[in-house]
C-alpha cells in the first residue's frame, strides 16, 4: 500500500506530480488554521505530514496520529513543530534549507533599500499629490558607501546578505550564536564552529566562503553597526534578542531589518525607540504575532513592513515544495532524507 501523505495547503502543482509518482496525497479541508483541531482528524490515518510554518503541528495533533511518520516542513525553521513531541514518538522532522537562501538575502537589501532610501514613504508621498516640483531637500535618506551592516547570525543567509555587501562599499561585521550565548559578557578570545577550520579569533578579520568581514561580540556589533540585520532562528535565547537593552546599544541613526522570526525583536519596544527617533528606522517582513502587526507600528513612516514574503519568488516556492516533496519520498524509499532536522 502507497503511504498516504497529507498536504495541508497549496503546493504547486509540480510538486503534487512528484508526489504522485510514489505516495497518495490527502489535501487538508480549507479552515482557519487557528481553528482548534482544524488538522487533528486529517492526521488520523497518514504516514507523512508537509506543512507550512503557519500549521501548528503541537504535541495534541502529534498524538493523534497513530500513524505518522514524517513531518515535512516547507520551510528552513520549524518552531511550528513540537520537536520533543515529534522524536518521542520516533517522526522524521524535514526543513528546506539552501533554496530559499537567495531570495531572503535579497529582500534583506530591498528592506535595506527602501527603509534608509524612504522609497515606500517616497512612493506614498507621490500618489497622495504631494509632488509639485523638485526639491533639493526632499525626502532626504541614508547612503551606504562607507557604512557599517552588523549581521547577527552567520549562516547561509547571513553569508548571503554579507556579499551583496560588497557592490554597496559597505563593511560588513557578524556575530553568531555563540557570541549571542555571551552577549552580557563577550569571552576575550572565542571560536565558533564556522570558524574552527581556519582558527580565527572573534575579534578578527575572517574569510568565509570568500568574505571579508570582521567576527565581533554581540555588543560591539550593535554599537558599530550603522545597519542591523538579523539572521538567527527562533530560540530560548533568541527570544526577544532584540529587547531595550539592545535598542540603547545602537545608534540613533541606525536601522535594524529583520527577515528572520518576529519574536526576535520586542516590538512593543521597537516601536518606542522609532516613534522617538531614537532609532532612524526599520524593515520588517515578519513579526511576533503574525499576521497581527503590532499597531503602534502600522502608523510609522520610518517602518517599512513586509507581509512575510522573503522567500516569495515563484522559483523559490516551487523549489522549497519541491524539497520536502523529495524528503518525504527519500523517506519511505528506505533513504535518510536529505534535510532531516
Amino acid at each position: 500500500m502507497r503511504p498516504r501523505v497529507l498536504i495541508t495547503q497549496t503546493l504547486p502543482a509540480s510538486a503534487i506530480d512528484r508526489l504522485k509518482e510514489t505516495c497518495d496525497p490527502i489535501f487538508a479541508p480549507q479552515v482557519e488554521r487557528s481553528a482548534s483541531g482544524s488538522l487533528t482528524e486529517a492526521v488520523r490515518d497518514v504516514e507523512g505530514i508537509i506543512c507550512l510554518l503557519t500549521d501548528r503541528i503541537d504535541r495534541e495533533l502529534i498524538g493523534s496520529a497513530d500513524r505518522l511518520r514524517i513531518i515535512a516542513n516547507v520551510a528552513v525553521g520549524y518552531n511550528n513543530i513540537d520537536m520533543e513531541a515529534a522524536r518521542a514518538k520516533g517522526i522524521m522532522v524535514t526543513n528546506t534549507p539552501d533554496v530559499l537562501t537567495d531570495a531572503t538575502a535579497d529582500l534583506t537589501w530591498a528592506l535595506i533599500l527602501a527603509v534608509t532610501r524612504r522609497v515606500v514613504e517616497a512612493d506614498a508621498y507621490l500618489r497622495a499629490g504631494h509632488f509639485k516640483r523638485w526639491d533639493f531637500n526632499l525626502l532626504l535618506g541614508s547612503g551606504l558607501t562607507g557604512k557599517t551592516l552588523g549581521i547577527i547570525g552567520y549562516g547561509r543567509i547571513g553569508r548571503a546578505v554579507a556579499r551583496r555587501a560588497a557592490g554597496f562599499g559597505v563593511t560588513v561585521l557578524y556575530c553568531g550564536r555563540e557570541e549571542i550565548a555571551f552577549r552580557d559578557d563577550p569571552p576575550r578570545v572565542h571560536v565558533s564552529r564556522s570558524d574552527r577550520q581556519s582558527s580565527v579569533p572573534f575579534t578578527a578579520s575572517a574569510r568565509l566562503d570568500g568574505l571579508a568581514a570582521k567576527r565581533v561580540p554581540f555588543i560591539t556589533l550593535l554599537e558599530q553597526s550603522d545597519i542591523v540585520s538579523i539572521h538567527v532562528p527562533l530560540a530560548t535565547a533568541t527570544r526577544h534578542l532584540i529587547d531595550r537593552n539592545a535598542l540603547q546599544r545602537m545608534h540613533s541613526s541606525a536601522y535594524l531589518i529583520n527577515t528572520s522570526r518576529g519574536e526576535i525583536v520586542d516590538e512593543t519596544v521597537l516601536a518606542e525607540f522609532l516613534q522617538k527617533n531614537r532609532l532612524a528606522g526599520a524593515g520588517l517582513d515578519v513579526f511576533e504575532r503574525e499576521p497581527e502587526v503590532n499597531p503602534a507600528l502600522l502608523g510609522l513612516q520610518n517602518a517599512v513592513l513586509l507581509p512575510h514574503i522573503g522567500s516569495a519568488t515563484h522559483e523559490t516556492r516551487t523549489a522549497m515544495a519541491m524539497l520536502a516533496v523529495e524528503n518525504v519520498i527519500d523517506f519511505f524509499s528506505g533513504r535518510r532524507p536529505r534535510n532531516a532536522v
